[in-house]
């Protein structure tokens, strides 16, 4: 009986590119921590939702090059940070509403007429 050989090392071909990390990754992760930093302000919103738009193009890239770009874990945290971003853009949105219908309705409405002596 032979044994089988111990599967060694895996050996890369020399003309196999070296993984990379994915340029897009360090961006997404970039533009969730401003969403996430500047969301309260209603400001996060524009960079949350490009930093969403490119973790779709940096994850079917990733899948396309079959493991040569790197950085799923920056892409992971930047989504996560986006979505942050944009709960707190939305939660201040729904406060500053409150806020104003209950300045709305503390005000009296009409016109103010003066007395009337008779």
């Amino acid at each position: 009986m032979t044994q089988a050989a111990a599967p060694g090392p895996m050996l890369r071909h020399p003309l196999d590119p070296d993984p990379v990390r994915s340029t897009k990754a360090r961006a997404v992760y970039a533009l969730g921590l401003v969403a996430a930093l500047t969301g309260v302000l209603l400001g996060g919103v524009v960079p949350a939702t490009v930093a969403l738009v490119l973790v779709r193009q940096a994850r079917r890239e990733a899948y396309a090059s079959g493991g040569y770009l790197t950085g799923s874990a920056l892409l992971r945290r930047g989504e996560r940070l986006a979505w942050a971003g944009i709960t707190l853009a939305a939660a201040t949105t729904v406060v500053l509403l409150v806020i104003g219908l209950l300045n709305v309705v503390g005000t009296p409405g009409g016109r103010d007429f003066a007395p009337t002596i008779d």
